[in-house]
């Protein structure tokens, strides 16, 4: 190979390279959805808005916008906004210490919740200062639950077998190739009931409930947000509007407040595809992202 060529070889391959970062970078920003900050106008301080939505996966994007808010010196009370049938019990915990941690700041935390604030939805709501909910909520559902999927009946229908090599005798308790056996049905339900205890000792202490009648109004059933005000689950009925009206009392603004509240940016993928964009994400999420156990309503 002559030099030439080598000069060529390399020449081209640069010019490759430049067209590939190129067109990863205009793909990069046509199909990124980065979130924006919107706001309304308002002659009076500002409430911040915090959208938790769907099932809880993960607490990191919540968390990050508490955080934001709480340490934003303009932004007077926060509104955490709930519709959500609870999820993964260590995303509810992190949320829920998240937002205990900015109402002990000083900086209200109301909660409006929407059709459904259940289970891990109810749970991270505790921390507020304040929790209103519609008449007509689904709230309540405290309790754990953890479903195994098992397939040795269709496995064996079709003549396949499978062999686990263990180093204890609960290593692969919840395989779902063999029957769960009794020492491990007692042995997760230990675990359930130490997940459950701690959600229980959550409601007694927020919500200021002897543990007899916290543990009677907690055995997983459902309330309406009128019934959960008569028990004392939650403190006020109220809309969304409401809500913020009341966030804007307690942070002491006087007039219109301003909301400030992050949104997702639309991305082409989302124009291009629509709505099976996000039933790819939603099929991954529940095929891959379903934690163990889970502060979650079991919906028909």
């Amino acid at each position: 190979m002559t030099k030439t060529t080598k000069w060529v070889l390399a020449g081209v391959g640069t010019l490759f390279l430049i067209f590939l970062l190129f067109w990863g970078a205009i793909l990069y920003f046509l199909f990124s959805g980065d979130d924006e900050e919107a706001s309304t106008g308002g002659s009076g301080g500002t409430v911040a808005i915090v959208e938790l939505r769907d099932e809880i996966v993960s607490s990191e994007n919540i968390v990050r916008q508490l955080k934001k808010y709480r340490e934003n010196a303009s932004v007077k009370a926060i509104v955490l906004r709930v519709d959500s049938p609870g999820g993964g019990v260590a995303a509810s915990q992190e949320i829920y210490e998240e937002v205990k941690k900015t109402r002990a700041s000083g900086k209200p935390v109301v909660v409006s919740m929407g059709a459904v604030a259940a289970s891990g939805g109810y749970y991270v709501s505790c921390g507020a200062d304040k929790i209103m909910a519609n008449p007509g909520t689904v709230t309540g559902s405290i309790g754990v639950i953890s479903q195994f999927m098992n397939f040795n009946q269709l496995l064996g229908k079709v003549g396949v077998g499978t062999t686990t090599v263990k180093s204890g005798k609960f290593k692969d308790t919840g395989n779902p190739y063999r029957e769960m056996t009794e020492e491990e049905k007692k042995y997760f339900q230990e675990t359930i009931d130490d997940v459950y205890a701690q959600f229980l000792g959550v409601v007694e202490t927020e919500r200021k409930l002897p543990h007899d009648v916290a543990k009677r109004l907690a055995d997983g059933r459902i309330y309406t947000g009128r019934k959960a005000y008569e028990v004392h689950l939650i403190d006020t009925l109220g809309t969304y509007e409401d809500a913020i009206a009341l966030a804007a009392h307690l942070g002491r603004i006087h007039g219109t407040p301003r909301i400030v509240k992050e949104r997702k940016r639309e991305r082409l993928s989302d124009i291009l595809f629509g709505s099976f964009t996000n039933q790819i994400v939603d099929l991954k999420q529940d095929l891959l992202h379903q934690p163990m156990l889970q502060y979650k309503l079991t919906e028909p």
